[in-house]
């Protein structure tokens, strides 16, 4: 895209999507590991990421990430580790108090709502294992221009975008329709709230308000990186595309769990297609103008957009990574195969139960299962996929002069060597 076209900005600004959908967070992370680590030794240094929107889990590892980008490589390896250790009582909190709990959850009652699994274990692990002061750090130095995570304003059901800049960065001026941007300095309680899945975990208050899951309105937040001025867009996601609109017929009535993991998959992951095919639709909108009108078509609609206080046109490349393998599938596996790592006897019962006996899919179970082994898994399928995407990454990122970057480099050379030993958290 051309500098001179309206609306255009000055320079390539990369913005990194991260999608929610639980513990398939890993996946996110398995291709992060790919292109912050082995792919650099491809390209010749790791690319420069303007902007990081992460919604639910997406919002806690793009929290994770924006706290370690002055040096994103080692960064990457700590939160692979930080993903492969986890286990089910470092998460998920069910006990007698959660089973007597269930009333209130289906039929209301009590000051803070209510949810499925005690949320206690996951806010101690998102405030100890992310350096929360480095993120303003990391934007002060210009290693990240903005930082979003999305939530869901229980009372009005509206999308908040909480934002945090760099010095030289301002909150976009517009936002998409029943969304409103937030400046905020980021922190443990923003992140939780954008991963409390509605019935799995209960609201979480920040100020005067109720949030929950920003999912359920805004799973794969392109539109602050798009109001933040991005002209490329990597985002990946938690569901695999199907391209087959044929389905066996089920012989059996599909029971609750099985039921309530397709609303969630409706509600947390399926956005993301319709999404993308609009950023698509405006690049050939614009192809086909200047064809048909000559180069002043741009500028022309923009200045006509503009006028009537809308956001100006502008193509934006973009590129999808997306599971190769039905996540739910391998979750069903994973629970017939093996035994859960660690946790309450009673949570490793609930989630051995979910989706699975005469179904080979557990979609339920796969957002819930913060367990080593299971996560170790998407992680390696994550780098599986990236890898294979090897050539398109390259064409989409470009050269590593193509980067630009306000500060002088803190590492001249890029060659990163392998790991000798798993990178440890400190």
């Amino acid at each position: 895209m051309s500098a001179s076209q309206a609306g255009a900005p000055s320079r390539r600004k990369l913005a990194v999507i991260l999608s929610g959908g639980g513990a398939r967070g890993a996946y996110e992370v398995g291709v992060l590991s790919y292109l912050l680590d082995a792919f650099v030794r491809v390209r010749g240094r790791p690319p420069r990421i303007d902007v990081l929107c992460g919604t639910s889990v997406g919002a806690i590892n793009a929290c994770f990430l924006a706290a370690h980008l002055s040096d994103p490589t080692l960064g990457i390896r700590r939160l692979v580790d930080l993903w492969n250790d986890l286990h089910l009582e470092a998460v998920l909190g069910f006990g007698v108090r959660q089973a007597l709990s269930l009333p209130r959850l289906f039929f209301g009652g009590g000051e803070g709502g209510a949810g499925m699994f005690d949320v206690a274990p996951m806010a101690r692990l998102i405030e100890k294992e992310i350096p929360w002061r480095a993120i303003a750090r990391t934007l002060r130095h210009g290693h990240l221009s903005a930082l979003s995570v999305s939530a869901t304003e229980v009372s009005t059901g509206r999308t908040v975008i909480f934002m945090q800049t760099g010095p030289d960065g301002a909150l976009p001026s517009q936002a998409p329709p029943r969304t409103v941007i937030r400046g905020a300095h980021i922190g443990p309680l923003h992140a939780l709230a954008s991963a409390s899945i509605p019935l799995l975990f209960p609201p979480v208050r920040i100020g005067n308000e109720l949030f929950m899951d920003g999912g359920i309105r805004q799973n794969t937040p392109i539109a602050p990186a798009l109001r933040f001025g991005a002209t490329h867009v990597l985002a990946i996601g938690l569901s695999r595309e199907i391209r087959d609109i044929h389905s066996l017929e089920r012989k059996r009535v599909p029971r609750a769990s099985l039921v309530l993991g397709k609303v969630l998959n409706a509600f947390l992951l399926d956005h993301i297609q319709s999404d993308f095919e609009v950023l698509s639709r405006v690049n050939h909108m614009i192809d086909d103008g200047e064809k048909a009108f000559g180069p002043s078509f741009l500028p022309t609609i923009n200045a006509a957009a503009v006028q009537r206080g809308m956001m100006p046109y502008r193509r934006v490349q973009s590129l999808v990574i997306r599971p190769s393998i039905d996540l739910g599938r391998l979750a069903a596996a994973h629970i017939r195969s093996s035994k859960l790592r660690h946790g309450p006897m009673v949570t490793r019962q609930l989630l051995s139960l979910m989706d699975v006996g005469e179904d080979t899919e557990a979609d339920l179970a796969s957002y819930l299962l913060f367990d080593g082994p299971f996560t170790q898994k998407l992680i390696a399928l994550g780098r599986a996929d990236a890898e294979a995407r090897k050539s398109e990454l390259l064409t989409f990122f470009g050269s590593a002069h193509e980067d630009v970057d306000p500060l002088p480099s803190e590492r001249e050379e890029w060659s990163i060597p392998p790991p000798v030993g798993p990178a440890r958290l400190t």
